[in-house]
């Protein structure tokens, strides 16, 4: 039997649980998280930038009253991401996690998961990419090579991509391999111009009703507003989790 699969997916960069009223409120960013509501939520700047780059969200209240669990990562000390990049998810079973460095002047990283969720195989990668375009364009290439030497699966990217450009730059790569997402200008949040936080989907599964997250709260809780999409799968024959 075959069955068409429909989840809610997001990427948003919490800028440190700072909004643009220059306060730290971690609250303010969990409730913007439940009024996201999204089953995979790919989060950046999740940590403290310095020392020991302390996770900032009360991950337990997150787990118990949305529903979303943290992806767990090796080495990371005090960390709730890898480089800031955290990955929350709901009702999935979570099968191996790739923590990359990423090469570039700033120290960057991505995260590649491989997950099973609703019966569905699934490899999201959640990534931040640096300020310069030749960081970027390198930093999607290491990317690409790593995903390319996995086995393969319906993939899922997102993150702040810090790509002002619509076509061109680290898009140029990824086209080989994705289906980029039409552009949603997400920064800054009060007066949204850049698209700098993106998704793109590997060529037989489908982005809908790509959106950003547009609300009083959202302007005022971090520098970038989320973005958010349906993610559906082509029909097929669900998988055995084990």
């Amino acid at each position: 039997m075959t069955t068409q699969l429909d989840l809610s997916v997001a990427s948003y960069n919490i800028h440190k649980g700072v909004g643009t009223d220059r306060r730290r409120d971690l609250e303010r960013t969990a409730a913007v998280i439940a009024e996201i509501g999204a089953d995979i939520l790919a989060l950046q700047e999740a940590d403290s930038r310095f020392g020991t780059r302390t996770g900032l969200l009360d991950l337990d209240s997150i787990r118990r009253d949305l529903g979303l669990i943290a992806v767990p990562l090796d080495g990371v000390g005090e960390a709730h991401g890898w480089h800031g990049n955290l990955l929350l998810v709901r009702n999935a079973l979570v099968q191996e996690v790739h923590q990359l460095i990423l090469p570039g002047l700033e120290p960057r990283g991505a995260m590649v998961t491989d997950l099973v969720i609703a019966g569905q195989k699934l490899r999201v990668v959640n990534a931040h990419f640096g300020l310069l375009a030749s960081s970027r364009l390198a930093q999607a290439r290491e990317l690409l090579y790593k995903i390319s030497a996995l086995k393969g699966r319906p993939t899922l990217l997102m993150g702040d991509l810090n790509e002002w450009r619509r076509v061109g730059g680290a898009f140029k790569a990824f086209e080989k391999q994705f289906v980029v997402a039409s552009p949603r200008p997400s920064f800054p949040s009060r007066y949204p111009l850049l698209a700098l936080d993106r998704m793109m989907v590997s060529p037989h599964e489908e982005l809908l009703d790509i959106a950003i997250h547009d609300t009083m709260l959202s302007r005022r809780a971090s520098d970038h507003l989320p973005i958010k999409a349906t993610l559906r799968f082509a029909p097929n024959v669900r998988v055995d989790p084990a």
